[in-house]
């Protein structure tokens, strides 16, 4: 799937969308030989040969991982504001790495991460409904009948955001634990679903995407998925096909 080359680099792991933005206004990019100025030209990163500065950047092996996302982490590969990211946590095991959609500040859980960017956009397509199933604990007691606004979909900045599913763990006047099964991920959905019905969120929580759980990955920790896995937890998903 064609992507503006700017976005490309950034899902690469090669510079940052501003930065690669600036290189690429500057004439410092070229793709399959050639100079490359509008950082909006469409390319396929699978099948492009990048260069910046004059210096090829190889396509990294074919590598997907589960990581632990701690709170107080953020999901992007550098922050202004100088908060520690998922790839600060990863080390030089971050290489070609992009993380399939976020997390926010605050969230923790399961956090995939793939040098397949085709995996990636398959993943984050919301034609595809990928389960993500969250662990959420609320303040005051949720009713049944806030339940099913939840199931028929909640109005939220001229969205409208729908759960799957919704299971009370526990209830309590002062607050109450869930397990939310979401099919799309926007931007910060959990949280925006339930101040719809009057329910601050404490704690949030993904325990399981599409059929890859987090099991008992301690934070900040990560974990090596295989393609065999990937086929058996995303029926369907698309993959780069093997160089070998």
């Amino acid at each position: 799937m064609p992507v503006p080359l700017n976005r490309a680099l950034s899902k690469l792991g090669i510079l940052s969308r501003t930065r690669a933005t600036e290189a690429i206004v500057a004439g410092r990019v070229r793709v399959n030989g050639k100079t490359v100025t509008d950082p909006a030209a469409p390319v396929v990163p699978e099948r492009v040969r990048i260069e910046v500065d004059g210096a090829l950047r190889p396509r990294a092996a074919w590598r997907t991982i589960v990581f632990h996302k701690p709170r107080g982490v953020v999901t992007t590969r550098r922050d202004p504001e100088g908060r520690p990211t998922v790839f600060d946590l990863l080390g030089q095991d971050a290489g070609g790495l992009v993380a399939v959609g976020r997390l926010d500040l605050a969230t923790t859980g399961l956090l995939l991460l793939t040098t397949d960017t085709r995996l990636a956009d398959w993943m984050t397509d919301p034609l595809n409904q990928v389960p993500r199933v969250y662990v959420i604990t609320v303040r005051g007691r949720i009713q049944a009948g806030e339940i099913d606004r939840l199931l028929k979909g909640v109005s939220s900045r001229g969205e409208l955001l729908t759960a799957r599913d919704v299971a009370v763990r526990k209830a309590s006047s002062r607050e109450s634990h869930l397990l939310v099964t979401l099919h799309e991920g926007r931007n910060r959905e959990v949280r925006r679903m339930f101040e719809a019905i009057g329910h601050d969120v404490t704690r949030l929580k993904r325990v399981r995407l599409g059929g890859l759980e987090l099991g008992d990955l301690a934070p900040g920790r990560w974990r090596e998925v295989t393609r065999a896995e990937i086929r058996r937890a995303f029926p369907g998903a698309i993959m780069k096909v093997p160089s070998s």
